[in-house]
């Protein structure tokens, strides 16, 4: 075999075997190290506002990254008190109505089952197997179980959800020994900001520093941007639905806005998930001047958010929706609800390093080695 191509394989090999070696590492200590990424997160977040402090009030930087992160902290528990009041305080109001609301669907379908067409029906069939005198009475009296089993499973899904808040209460102590190490660790990187800038300078040899910039700068743009532009969209999709409940006077209105919001986050479903079988109900009970509120609503929110979005996303990442969407959708598949963000973090990183023109580099260093 020509000498030169097994020189072309053996150094393309350490390439893919780097790659793989690096995706693995990431895969095995994300869900190890991801309070500290937080943590670094939050420093870089802080670090325009302890700088700041630092030069424009000569405050010491272990005081101003202090005052930074009491500041954040604060901000995060009051918006945080006051979203979680609220959702308490209406499903406080929906659990007193529980009952009511749950005999109502049951008495509706009872009724249903007992209309004239459907028994017609009922007795079409009976005429059918009119050999058999106890199929109206079966049939009847199946009809009434399958109320009863969609009682039963609508009181399953709903005690199923409040066990869901009764383990995520029992996960409290945990969350808050997460949240110390955050906190923690994000006081200290933030105080030490600049050691650990010249400590990762230091590392890196003087040619890489040029492409090493390039990526952190897009890194940061890029990942800043794109979590602007989730904010963004969700808070319009929220505002949105908020507001058209309220005109349609519905109960709870602010609480199903904020919880629309959260489930515009899942790739493909969206709104959707919620708005899509909420009309189909209404218009199945003959609330049909509801329905068509809801669907009017739900078309003003997908076509805002499908003008606003590539808008958005260009603007702030510079990528195409679709490719964030397949991102979004593949991290989900593969990483679970952590993917819906390591997913599109991805894609932000390979555009970077191809703007950086690492692929270039790589592609050049197995075709002809170093030079």
């Amino acid at each position: 075999m020509n000498h030169i191509l097994l020189k072309r394989l053996w150094r393309g090999s350490l390439v893919l075997g780097g790659s793989v070696l690096v995706c693995v590492s990431c895969y095995v200590l994300l869900p190890v190290m991801y309070p500290f990424l937080i943590a670094w997160l939050i420093a870089l977040l802080l670090n325009p506002i302890v700088d700041w402090m630092s030069e424009s009030l000569r405050f010491p930087r272990w005081l101003s990254v202090t005052v930074s992160l009491l500041l954040f902290l604060l901000g995060m528990m009051t918006i945080a008190a006051a979203v979680i009041t609220r959702i308490v305080k209406e499903i406080y109001t929906v659990s007193l109505t529980m009952d009511y609301t749950l005999n109502q669907w049951r008495e509706l379908f009872v009724r249903f089952f007992d209309s004239g067409e459907v028994q017609q029906f009922i007795q079409l069939i009976s005429s059918i197997y009119k050999d058999n005198p106890n199929v109206q009475e079966s049939i009847n009296r199946n009809l009434a179980d399958t109320a009863q089993t969609v009682t039963t499973a609508i009181t399953n899904l709903i005690t199923l959800f409040l066990d869901g808040i009764v383990r995520l209460l029992t996960s409290l102590p945990n969350v808050a020994t997460i949240a110390i190490v955050v906190l923690l660790a994000a006081f200290f990187i933030s105080k030490d900001w600049l050691r650990w800038r010249r400590t990762v300078l230091a590392w890196v040899q003087e040619p890489l520093r040029t492409p090493a910039g390039t990526i952190w700068h897009d890194l940061k743009g890029a990942l800043f941007g794109y979590c602007r532009a989730q904010f963004l969209l969700i808070s319009m999709t929220m505002v949105f639905v908020t507001i058209g409940l309220i005109l349609l006077r519905v109960d709870y209105a602010i609480t199903i806005g904020l919880l629309v919001g959260l489930v515009d986050l899942l790739p493909y479903l969206g709104v959707g998930a919620v708005m899509v079988p909420w009309m189909i109900y209404s218009f199945a009970i003959g609330n049909t001047s509801f329905g068509i509120g809801l669907a009017v609503l739900y078309a003003i929110v997908l076509v805002a958010r499908q003008v606003m979005e590539p808008k958005v996303l260009a603007s702030s990442v510079g990528l195409d929706p679709l490719i964030m969407l397949m991102a979004t959708f593949a991290g989900l598949k593969l990483l679970g609800v952590l993917g819906l963000i390591a997913g599109p973090v991805a894609v932000v990183i390979i555009a970077a390093l191809h703007r950086a023109g690492i692929f270039t580099d790589l592609r050049n260093y197995i075709m002809a080695g170093r030079h």
